[in-house]
């Protein structure tokens, strides 16, 4: 038998770069993290700050479903 699936779910952390449309930077694209958080002491999204390789910066990396 199948153990129940857990409070702990894998997210997808997304940046919301400003740069992105700027070809002089790096590439363009989407650059994304994953994590995992407890859905039950953390039932809204997740804001964190991260480095993004795209815009070559620490920015706000916001959860996607």
């Amino acid at each position: 038998m199948g153990k129940s699936k857990g409070a702990r779910i894998t997210i997808t952390l997304e940046c919301e770069c400003p740069n992105l449309s700027n070809p002089e930077k790096r590439s363009n694209g989407v650059f994304r993290y994953t994590s995992s958080k407890n859905r039950r002491n953390t039932p809204s999204r997740i804001e964190l700050k991260k480095f993004c390789r795209q815009c070559n910066c620490h920015t706000i990396f916001k959860e996607i479903k």
